[in-house]
């Protein structure tokens, strides 16, 4: 009798070990796919011409937007389980938001459609290390994704599918997860920008990265809330957005240019929504960054406790003091330089790079795949395919035999 109890227990465990295997070969199907790219070497931006994503603002029409925040989806699967769309929208009308996105896992959100300020937004990615993408002006999900680990030639070929299907592709959180390395954005190309600021995770040293190996990638802020009942998550990350009237098309054609930059605002534990409220209503305004032959000149409305020139390799290369405005020269030795500016009352304002180029400024191109690799990996990949299907017959035989015993 106990024999028998120990012997269905122990059947029991095969079964469960099978169907984990199974699982496992389910999601290690997308590797037989593998491409492995041929990417450049990392080169800094060149040339006797300067962009500036700023020269066409107009200071009288920011916007203030957040793309990230997660509502009930997938039966409460995902986190966001306690936010509703109705929530999520009062409470950010409330904050004066301007553009509310919600981007659930792997799902469209389709609430507020019929709004011209409503842009079909999801996050794509369901790895075990949060390799996450902001996927902004969706036309469908796309379920390709690589579970386990991911090598850059992964996360590469993720970003060429996702360009695809979307207006813009933001590589979400790096820093969160362990997913990423910012020696990772001396290589990955094909994207849009980087959300250096999100309520997990600061991720600058990843985007300064990037910009110092020719990778023109600009900036998304968003607070990433997944409880909107907790005032802690919300109103303390969003992305400025510079547009004369708030339309879809609008808002993606300054983001792309980089017309837009990045806000942290300033916070204290425990502030209801409406001290935020009312915090929010004390936020600079950015009045232009002009570039006159070599000069950067930025101004705001108001008195900085410290404007900040960052340069290659995220270095700071010159710090104004108490000042309303401030120049800097554009030296030959520069590559790009990205202005933060520090306000007395803790908020941060991060703006997107002026770059040097030659005849145009774009993302540097993959030099195609390595054939032999390509297919050594998935050789590989269909090898080890094999083998977890050998595990699953084997167990499932031993069970058989057993119950025939």
């Amino acid at each position: 009798m106990i024999m028998n109890i120990f012997r269905v227990i122990y059947n029991m465990i095969k079964l469960l070990t099978i169907l984990v295997l199974l699982l496992i070969i389910l999601l290690w199907i997308p590797y037989l796919s593998t491409a492995i790219y041929r990417f450049d070497n990392p080169s800094e931006f060149a040339g006797n011409n300067i962009y500036n994503p700023y020269q066409t603002m107009d200071s009288t029409a920011w916007i203030k937007a957040n793309f990230q925040i997660q509502s009930y989806a997938w039966k409460g699967i995902t986190d966001g389980r306690k936010n509703s769309n109705e929530n999520i929208d009062s409470i950010y009308s409330m904050l004066e938001y301007d553009v509310i996105a919600t981007s659930d896992y792997m799902k469209i959100n389709r609430y507020g459609e019929n709004k011209p300020s409503y842009i079909p937004v999801y996050e794509h990615g369901y790895g075990i290390f949060k390799n996450h993408q902001v996927c902004i002006g969706a036309e469908e999900v796309d379920w390709f994704d690589y579970f386990f680990y991911q090598s850059n030639h992964h996360k590469q070929q993720i970003l060429n599918r996702l360009q695809v299907t979307n207006d813009l592709v933001y590589i979400a959180h790096p820093r969160f997860g362990g997913g990423n390395e910012p020696e990772d954005f001396k290589y990955l190309t094909n994207y849009d920008g980087i959300e250096a600021l999100n309520g997990f995770r600061f991720s600058l040293d990843y985007w300064d990265t990037a910009l110092s190996t020719g990778h023109y990638a600009t900036v998304l802020s968003n607070d990433d809330a997944h409880d909107i009942t907790n005032p802690d998550q919300i109103g303390q990350f969003c992305t400025f957005i510079n547009v004369a009237e708030i339309k879809r098309e609008n808002i993606v054609s300054s983001l792309k240019k980089g017309n837009a930059f990045g806000a942290q605002i300033h916070r204290e534990l425990g502030d209801s929504f409406e001290i935020k409220k009312e915090k929010l209503k004390d936020i600079a305004n950015l009045k232009y960054v002009k570039l006159n032959g070599d000069t950067i000149r930025v101004a705001t409305d108001r008195i900085a406790a410290e404007i900040r020139f960052i340069g290659q390799d995220g270095k700071l290369m010159e710090s104004v003091k108490n000042q309303i405005a401030a120049h800097y020269i554009f030296k030959e030795t520069d590559t790009y330089i990205r202005i933060e500016i520090f306000y007395d009352n803790g908020n941060k304002f991060f703006l997107n790079p002026l770059a040097r180029y030659d005849q145009d400024l774009k993302m540097p191109e993959l030099k195609g795949k390595q054939k032999m690799n390509t297919w050594i990996f998935r050789v590989t990949a269909a090898l080890i395919l094999i083998f977890l299907f050998y595990l699953v017959i084997k167990i499932a035989k031993s069970i058989q035999f057993r119950r025939a015993s």
